[in-house]
């Protein structure tokens, strides 16, 4: 799987896996408001049956592997910008980020597997008390009809075009402002991170 890099997209993708995280500190760290609750039964073998032909059509698994390559691209753009706040000559630069390259695609490589296999066990257990308990065996066997029409499927076909075509659009768009805004940044932190590290 390659590694995406130094586009607007991956930038946008680095910057939300970093509030994600964030987000994910902070609730870690604040204290149990509520006690878990308790897991939900597991289906009947009736619902069981129906809910194995919706999870062969929708994978709700995407969005944890997601994170994997998330934190790919977030290493990448963090070696960046440290490399520009600390004004690092282009051709040594250009060398670290296609050495550091090498350790993120690793990162991948051995990570997705793992990922993936924990994801294929999980995902069943997890989200088929979830569609049992909201979902009569009827609206099942309605759902996965509709997830397996060829309707569907043409239309999921689609979706990465689309969101490529709103992609080319937005950075056509805002491209110049979000990188000026982004080198604002690197500046003002670099700056702060030099002043902080500089013996008094």
């Amino acid at each position: 799987m390659t590694l995406l890099t130094r586009s607007f997209p991956a930038l946008a993708a680095a910057l939300l896996a970093a509030s994600l995280s964030v987000h994910a500190q902070g609730a870690a760290s604040a204290p149990a408001a509520v006690a878990a609750p308790a897991p939900l039964p597991a289906p009947d073998a009736e619902k069981q049956k129906i809910i194995d032909r919706i999870l062969v059509a929708f994978h709700p698994e995407n969005g944890i592997l997601q994170v994997v390559q998330r934190q790919g691209v977030e290493a990448m753009q963090r070696s960046d910008m440290a490399l520009q706040a600390n004004h690092v000559p282009k051709d040594r630069k250009d060398k670290t980020m296609k050495e550091i390259s090498v350790d993120v695609q690793k990162y991948i490589d051995t990570t997705m597997p793992l990922a993936i296999g924990s994801a294929k066990k999980a995902t069943s257990p997890a989200v088929g008390p979830i569609l049992a308990q909201n979902f009569t065996a009827d609206e099942l066997r309605q759902l996965a009809a509709l997830l397996e029409s060829p309707l569907k499927q043409k239309f999921d076909k689609l979706v990465p075009q689309m969101e490529n075509a709103v992609g080319q659009k937005v950075q056509a768009d805002i491209a110049p402002q979000v990188n000026a805004n982004v080198k604002a940044m690197t500046e003002a932190v670099g700056t702060k991170l030099r002043a902080a590290t500089t013996p008094q």
